[in-house]
């Protein structure tokens, strides 16, 4: 029988050595980071609520988009996918549904925060958090819809913004209690804070370190040598991704023709390449 992908994850975020995970919003993101040699990806909710609808992270995607993509990924992809499931879609009935529906989709892993509904983006201003028992909850439910032990429940808090860190560290501390796999503080502000969460020792601990957000931006290596379990880049490849549209469209405006620099864009064999036409082409030969 081959390795859940539940159990290589469970496997790595346990080495506690900073597992490097990029996120995507879609599956082609997914596909070029597996092709870059990554060990496992991220679904960003804030990613799909950019990429696919083209609006902020406020809470606007549903149960069916995060599904959709899910399943379109693990259709590309055979490294472990952890999927954001921002507050689970409602109340604690219905986490226990998304679990089972993502779980059933290919998922790995999923990751849920405490925000009150409609959520926003962890850096954003104006966040609300439920009650540590409602959270609670949640995360009981979650645990309760899995089929494999090895897919992960990963429960985050945004307490620290709202509520300070103290708060923070004792919500992720009985999610643990409540069968959490792993914990999540999101937008520590200092590098002393982060210091203390990693030092959290009840389950592996994730950071999360936003391009131009609150959280400090440090080295892997100081990461990895702090005992974190993941180190999430949730949408690095996004950010990279609006640079490099946004350089060949202004190039393509301003002169009037794009042609393959490799500076601008990929050619169009590497088009090809990151979708596996080749693969493809071998079916169409098979089975004409």
């Amino acid at each position: 029988m081959p390795v859940h992908l539940g159990s290589t994850l469970r496997r790595l975020v346990n080495e506690k050595r900073g597992l490097l995970v990029p996120g995507a919003g879609n599956a082609l993101a997914a596909r070029l980071i597996e092709d870059a040699g990554f060990e496992a990806v991220y679904l960003s909710g804030a990613g799909l609520t950019n990429q696919f609808y083209g609006i902020p992270d406020l809470g606007f995607i549903s149960l069916n988009d995060v599904a959709a993509h899910t399943s379109a990924i693990c259709d590309v992809v055979q490294i472990p996918l952890i999927v954001d499931i921002d507050t689970g879609f409602g109340n604690a009935v219905n986490v226990h549904h998304t679990v089972k529906v993502l779980e059933r989709a290919g998922a790995s892993a999923i990751q849920i925060e405490d925000q009150s509904s409609p959520k926003r983006c962890g850096h954003f201003a104006g966040k609300q958090v439920i009650s540590k028992e409602e959270m609670c909850g949640k995360i009981k439910a979650a645990v309760d819809a899995r089929k494999h032990d090895d897919f992960l429940i990963i429960a985050r808090t945004d307490a620290r913004t709202i509520n300070g860190l103290d708060d923070a560290l004792d919500r992720a501390a009985s999610y643990a209690q409540s069968g959490a796999d792993m914990t999540f503080i999101e937008a520590p502000e200092s590098i002393e804070e982060i210091k203390i969460i990693a030092s959290q020792s009840y389950c592996p601990q994730l950071i999360n370190v936003v391009i131009g957000g609150k959280t400090p931006s440090l080295p892997l290596a100081d990461l990895s040598q702090m005992g974190f379990g993941i180190v999430l880049y949730a949408n690095a490849a996004l950010q990279g991704a609006v640079r490099g549209m946004t350089n060949a469209l202004s190039h393509l405006k301003q002169y009037g023709e794009l042609k393959e620099d490799p500076v601008l864009v990929a050619t169009f064999a590497e088009r090809q390449s990151c979708v596996n036409k080749e693969y493809f082409d071998s079916l169409e030969k098979k089975f004409s």
